[in-house]
């Protein structure tokens, strides 16, 4: 669905502070050049360790290199660390059913599994010697120690089969996902076992449990391979001579094809473009260091970090705190740009952070103007780079203009973006360092955790997006997926989510948390709020 972008009065700052008109003119025909081509097809999604993501590498460190920026990277302007070293399948890994190969992304050797080949007809729920073993995990539930490791289970499993004459064996209808069991390649290495053991995925368990199946041709093989995948943070100074340094920061990096397993629209195969998810961020990025390394702000130097590894899981702001370009004692604090291209008027813009420093409450009442709609979050973490820098004892500040439904599914295209909007986040941004230049250090201040629901497990959807920008309790829907549960139960959007079956929702971690109660094939309720009424709807896992 199309969303109409309505512009939002500019930021009113002092000409002194933040020359307007031309210069404003200026930066919005750069944000457009900026994203157009970091969100072009050409970079194919900007996927960490991908041609595509060393192409905006090397657009940005132009960028920055234009600006007069200097570099700070280990090579230049681009610093390199690990995403992840350790095995992943080899070439000749192979897992045919009744004669058809299974897609590589449908099935993970698993990391204890011996470098062979097995191959068998084998009858639904009969495991005997001299066969391939077929191993239905959620039948097997109350074998697996919910306070150990999940591997336990399989190799458990793997040992039994093996000492009962199994040739090889295959795991399905497991409650982890194919992100989460490719990763068990890169822990340490396991000592094999004798057999081949292979763990499938949703579509071939689907496969294996059909009803009417009477009997399964299977043939697997399974190979090893070293592997190593990279990213690269690109890393820009100012350097005034100062005592301490802003650092300002956005991920540049996206999903690529979806091939991380991180996109919304898992059955297309398709270029993410990340438009929004964060071109936007970036582009806002290039224009401050140009803003400020053009500026009569001197009181700070001021480092410009574009970070890969992001959707991942903050890999390149973890690595840069840890390896920082400059002293990190140095720092003064953080500002974090990420989905600032969106701006609407009813949802405004979300400022994270605030707490993190007792200075922010007056700086953000003198920046922010009347007719800009802004709601706070004080927490200093959150499920962007900023958060890094939090751990570290930085204030942050994090900018953010919402989710919607194009957020990680392909289409996260420029012409979808509201370049005024990014103006207005620049001058914004840029206000704030014009109103701390003459500050002395910002003092820092812990604030309550913001998981945003990575402690959860759950194995199954209710199909609904949730509206991040939301803190007034429950969780409010700001998208519904068709054919999904609460699609299918009548759930709209605008509606706000209370109670899932038993357990009270009062914002995405009580949500996420409830979530995990729940498995395939479960049914419950959920209590929403749709304007004064009180409804609740019945769901189908």
């Amino acid at each position: 669905m199309k969303k109409i972008y309505l512009l939002l009065p500019l930021v009113s700052i002092a000409m002194a502070a933040y020359p307007q008109k031309k210069a404003d003119r200026k930066t919005l025909g750069n944000l457009q050049t900026h994203i157009t081509y970091l969100s072009s097809d050409k970079l194919e999604g900007r996927r960490t360790g991908t041609p595509g993501e060393q192409l905006a590498a090397a657009y940005i460190a132009e960028q920055m290199k234009l600006a007069g920026l200097s570099p700070k990277g280990d090579n230049g302007f681009l610093q390199t660390f690990t995403v992840r070293e350790g095995r992943e399948p080899g070439n000749n890994t192979k897992l045919v059913v009744n004669h058809k190969a299974l897609p590589a992304e449908q099935y993970v050797p698993l990391p204890f599994s011996a470098a062979k080949a097995a191959k068998g007809e084998v009858l639904p729920g009969v495991n005997e010697p001299d066969n391939v073993w077929l191993i239905n995990v959620k039948a097997s539930e109350d074998e697996i120690n919910p306070h150990g490791s999940p591997l336990e289970f399989y190799q458990k499993k793997t040992k039994e089969a093996k000492a009962n004459g199994a040739t090889g064996i295959v795991f399905f209808n497991g409650p982890e996902d194919f992100r989460t069991v490719s990763r068990w390649l890169d822990g340490k290495e396991e000592t094999p076992l004798a057999i081949p053991a292979v763990w499938v995925g949703p579509e071939a368990s689907k496969i294996l449990s059909a009803d009417d199946a009477n009997g399964f041709q299977l043939d697997l093989q399974v190979d090893f391979k070293p592997s190593k995948r990279t990213g690269t943070n690109v890393v820009g100074y100012i350097d005034n001579g100062a005592a301490t340094t802003v650092v300002l920061g956005a991920h540049y990096d996206h999903l690529g094809y979806g091939e991380d397993h991180n996109s919304l629209a898992p059955g297309e195969k398709a270029i993410h473009n990340g438009a929004d998810d964060n071109a936007s961020g970036t582009a806002a990025l290039i224009e401050l260091g140009r803003l400020l390394k053009a500026s009569k702000l001197k009181n700070n130097n001021y480092l410009l970090v574009a970070f890969s590894g992001e959707e991942l899981g903050l890999f390149g702001s973890k690595y840069f705190t840890e390896h920082p370009a400059v002293p990190a004692s140095s720092f003064n604090y953080m500002v974090n740009m990420d989905m600032v291209g969106r701006l609407t008027k009813d949802k405004g813009l979300q400022i994270g952070g605030t707490g993190t420093s007792p200075a922010w409450g007056a700086v953000l009442k003198s920046a922010v103007p009347a007719d800009l709609k802004v709601s706070y979050d004080s927490s200093g973490t959150g499920p962007s780079d900023h958060t890094s820098f939090y751990r570290k004892d930085v204030p942050v500040l994090f900018f953010f203009t919402g989710t919607h439904a194009d957020y990680h599914k392909p289409g996260d295209d420029a012409d979808k973006i509201n370049y005024e909007g990014g103006l207005t986040v620049v001058k914004l941004v840029y206000d704030i360092v014009a109103k701390t230049n003459s500050s002395p250090k910002l003092a820092f201040t812990k604030t309550r955790e913001q998981q945003m629901g990575s402690s959860a497990r759950f194995s199954v959807t209710l199909g609904i997006m949730p509206d991040y920008t939301w803190t007034k309790g429950g969780v409010k829907v700001d998208g519904v997926t068709d054919g999904k549960p609460a699609r299918k139960a009548g759930i709209l959007t605008g509606d706000l989510i209370t109670q899932l079956g038993d357990y009270p929702v009062s914002d995405i971690e009580t949500y996420m948390n409830a979530l995990g109660k729940f498995k395939s094939g479960d049914k419950t309720t959920v209590k929403v709020k749709r304007g004064a009424a009180d409804k609740v709807f019945d769901i189908s896992f």
